[in-house]
């Protein structure tokens, strides 16, 4: 144990610990100077928390998650970053079930499960009447059934719509739409009941039930006319807005394996990019905030998702001129832009976007034994660079398929290779006796 003995700035001398040479050095006994002591025992147990958790990770993954998330559920940027992270381990996050969530997130056998608690617009007291309703009469069997065996002056019209938009009751009925509109009789219904048993009012359905093969009650409730069910873009938005994510699906989830290959980067990953660099990126855009500057110009402030989390953008006047008709809420895009920091914040600039519907990309196979011949791939860099114009405003992207005797490997080509147009490179790839074909990102769906 070191007693310190006085305090003063030494300006740069020579130190015997790997603290900083300058600033706050502490003078001991004997002359001995120390830098920026840390405390061993503080940086033991943080060592010690730093192998538990890892441990945990490695051994009990659906725990481990379900636990972070579950932590972290007031964060909705963690924990989409969170679900992009355990999707990568090979877990799922399923969306709530009536009949199985509890309070948080809870792990299952290989999946995770979304709490109820994590549900908009139902609130504490609705959930631990759910609860208590399982626990004492077992699962429930109908929207029916829900409503009549929980106080409807708790779990009111609203919880239960939320309960619907978000996928909890979809065992009752995959027909979301179908549900809602059932609502409003079966709540009428249910009401009515639990005034007659306020009362001690029998139900002449139940009476003649518990005696015979009669339909109880439960089965005789009201039902409205069918309907067609939520168009399923519909039926997404309607489930993040009560979730706060996409659970079920994701309207980028189709294109996710040639999103990773178009676009490496990832939003969540955007942080870890240096300044002004250009990076492409496959997102949905949530939301965009038109701006008119003060010279009249037309640009926009968007916020964007991925599979892995969200990040903000903006859409200066001489980008929004050429892909303003783009830029609108709930489009597909696939963007090319510069990385911005400011104000401790890191931002896109978004130069150029396309639907992805329009993104179209050259495909050349390659034989595995003349990946690494020098000559073909000299060829092949010639031809490219011949396709790729001399404005730098090339998007079509290439992609080298390796062909093995048994599988393949897709690799995408760097910015540089990058075509003008995908029908005269195929044609000029073909020329040259290159197997080659167009096709359109949408079309390489998982």
């Amino acid at each position: 144990m070191v007693k310190i003995v006085q305090r003063r700035s030494l300006g740069i001398q020579s130190v015997y610990d790997i603290g900083l040479a300058q600033d706050h050095n502490f003078l001991i006994a004997e002359g001995w100077v120390a830098a920026n002591c840390f405390n061993k025992s503080h940086s033991t147990a943080y060592g010690y928390v730093t192998y538990q958790t890892a441990y945990l990770k490695a051994n009990y993954p659906v725990e481990y998650m379900a636990a972070l998330l579950t932590a972290n559920s007031g964060d909705q940027d963690k924990v989409q970053k969170y679900i992009a992270t355990a999707l990568s381990m090979g877990i799922e996050v399923e969306p709530p079930d009536i009949n199985r969530s509890g309070v948080d997130f809870t792990p299952l056998d290989q999946n995770i499960l979304f709490g109820l608690s994590a549900v908009r617009n139902l609130g504490q007291g609705a959930i631990e009447a759910i609860l208590a309703a399982r626990a004492e009469d077992g699962n429930f069997t109908s929207l029916a059934e829900l409503c009549d065996r929980v106080d409807p002056r708790v779990v009111n019209r609203r919880a239960l719509e939320a309960l619907i938009y978000s996928g909890a009751l979809d065992e009752f009925d995959a027909n979301r739409n179908q549900l809602v509109h059932d609502l409003a009789l079966i709540l009428e219904w249910a009401q009515s009941r639990a005034k007659d048993r306020a009362i001690g009012q029998g139900n002449l359905f139940d009476t003649i039930s518990s005696d015979t093969d009669a339909p109880s009650s439960i089965e005789t409730a009201p039902k409205a006319e069918p309907v067609e069910d939520f168009q399923e873009s519909e039926k997404l938005k309607l489930e993040k807005e009560i979730l706060g994510f996409y659970i079920s699906n994701h309207p980028l989830r189709e294109i996710e394996r040639p999103a990773r290959l178009m676009a490496p980067i990832s939003l969540a990953n955007l942080e870890e990019q240096p300044e002004k660099t250009t990076v492409s990126a496959i997102v949905l855009l949530t939301e965009v905030k038109p701006i008119i500057t003060k010279k009249g110009d037309r640009m926009a402030i968007v916020q964007m998702e991925d599979l892995s989390g969200k990040a903000e953008g903006v859409v200066f006047p001489r980008s929004f001129e050429r892909i303003g008709a783009y830029i609108e809420a709930d489009h597909r895009l696939m963007i090319w832009g510069k990385v911005d920091r400011r104000d401790e914040r890191v931002q896109l600039i978004v130069e150029d976007a396309e639907p992805i519907e329009e993104v179209r990309l050259v495909m050349v196979e390659i034989p595995a034994q003349d990946a690494g011949n020098i000559q073909q791939q000299q060829r092949l860099k010639e031809i490219l660079r011949q396709q790729a114009g001399e404005d730098n405003s090339a998007k079509v992207s290439v992609i080298a398929k390796i062909q093995g005797q048994q599988k393949s490997q897709l690799v995408r080509l760097g910015a540089q290779f990058r075509v003008q147009n995908e029908h005269l490179a195929v044609q000029a790839l073909s020329s040259a006796g290159f197997r080659a074909s167009s096709s359109g990102l949408v079309d390489m769906k998982n």
